[in-house]
């Protein structure tokens, strides 16, 4: 089933500033929230979607890559660690647990499926992959060593020594404080980040030697990348989770994947078309021959008939890129270039002034012909 688009699923329009963009979304995380709507599995599904909209759409950069290239700039082959998987009830509520403030449902945004514990969450880590047009063309999938923050496996990335911890006292492991103050107004509750545990609910008793009771130590990690065919040079993809590892056992960030494409020695890229100059000498042009040039997947041969002219581009269908978004693939587009010898010898020297004075030989359009320029901007762009 395919996804809906972000704009539709907030009921926001493309021009939608940020405060819409928060509003429409609190609206509709309100309407399907699991804690008003227990059991209901569609409306859980629904605010999985809306939460995902939001977290592509108040991002600058994330929104600036789906407006352009669409779900595929989010995400890509299936499989393998691969890229949008969707978001889970605990990406949501250590996300965006602070949309609702300090009200809501259950004591805070995520009620009692996460006791109002603060969650924390591993930044991101931003990476480059070098593709050449075999890569982009088929998709591929790369293996890449990243040096990161990771769990520590002496204490399971709880921090803590043998893993003992206690309740907060100070707020009874709910990770927040309430407070009542008496205003004009009458009783106003207002609620707040537990200064004792910081909002993780959790004590520690004796901080992990090895990673000084943050939980995380500095380490490698081998990834495993699948991108999508039809990527384009400066495309940015997300892989959820293998970013680096959070604090005492939150949330992993994500892992940004900056396409970086290699140019090809002999095929040039417009958008999915190839394209590719081919020189032949002036007697091929005059008797036509068979020609043989390079794609992305070998050789290709192409008759070139008798009487071609500098300038004629020959289409070879399908023989491009794929769009990464959209279904079809581009065309490899053969420019002719007539070779003209700029050093003759004797012997083909009186040939040439022979044929310089053949009427064969003696410019005749029927029409008046267009410039190489337009010929080839008429095949690269209709």
């Amino acid at each position: 089933m395919s996804k809906r688009d972000y704009y539709e699923v907030l009921g926001i329009d493309k021009n939608a500033e940020a405060p819409a963009i928060k509003k429409a979304y609190r609206k509709q995380a309100v309407k399907y929230h699991p804690d008003k709507n227990p059991g209901d599995s569609s409306a859980e599904d629904k605010f999985k979607e809306a939460a995902e909209a939001y977290e592509v759409l108040s991002d600058d950069n994330k929104k600036a890559r789906y407006d352009q290239y669409g779900h595929a700039g989010m995400s890509g082959a299936a499989g393998g660690g691969g890229f949008g998987g969707g978001m889970n009830m605990d990406d949501i509520f250590s996300q965006f647990g602070d949309i609702f403030g300090g009200g809501g449902f259950g004591g805070g945004f995520g009620g009692s499926r996460r006791g109002g514990r603060r969650v924390n969450r591993g930044s991101n880590l931003r990476v480059r992959v070098k593709l050449n047009l075999k890569d982009i063309a088929h998709g591929a999938e790369k293996k890449i060593k990243v040096n990161k923050y990771i769990s520590c496996d002496s204490c399971s990335g709880s921090g803590a020594e043998s893993g003992e911890t206690t309740t907060c006292s100070t707020c009874n492991g709910s990770g927040h404080v309430t407070r009542v103050q008496q205003t004009f107004l009458g009783n106003m509750q207002t609620q707040s980040v537990c200064p004792s545990c910081s909002g993780e609910g959790q004590i520690i008793k004796h901080k992990c030697k090895k990673c000084s009771g943050n939980g995380i130590v500095k380490g490698e990690e081998v990834v495993t990348i699948n991108i999508p065919a039809g990527v384009e040079d400066g495309m940015q993809l997300s892989v959820s989770g293998k970013g680096n590892a959070a604090v005492r056992g939150g949330v992993n960030g994500d892992m940004i994947v900056v396409i970086d494409e290699v140019p090809d020695k002999d095929l040039k890229r417009d958008g999915n078309n190839l394209l590719y100059d081919h020189y032949i000498s002036f007697p091929d042009a005059v008797l036509g021959t068979t020609i043989e040039i390079p794609t992305v997947d070998g050789k290709a041969k192409v008759k070139i008939p008798a009487g071609t002219q500098a300038g004629k581009v020959f289409r070879l269908r399908g023989k491009g890129l794929p769009s990464v978004e959209y279904h079809g693939t581009g065309d490899l587009l053969v420019n002719i270039n007539v070779w003209t010898p700029q050093k003759l010898s004797d012997e083909s020297t009186e040939i040439m002034e022979k044929l310089q004075k053949s009427e064969d030989f003696i410019p005749n359009p029927t029409s008046k012909d267009k410039s190489l320029f337009d010929k080839m901007r008429d095949y690269f762009h209709n």
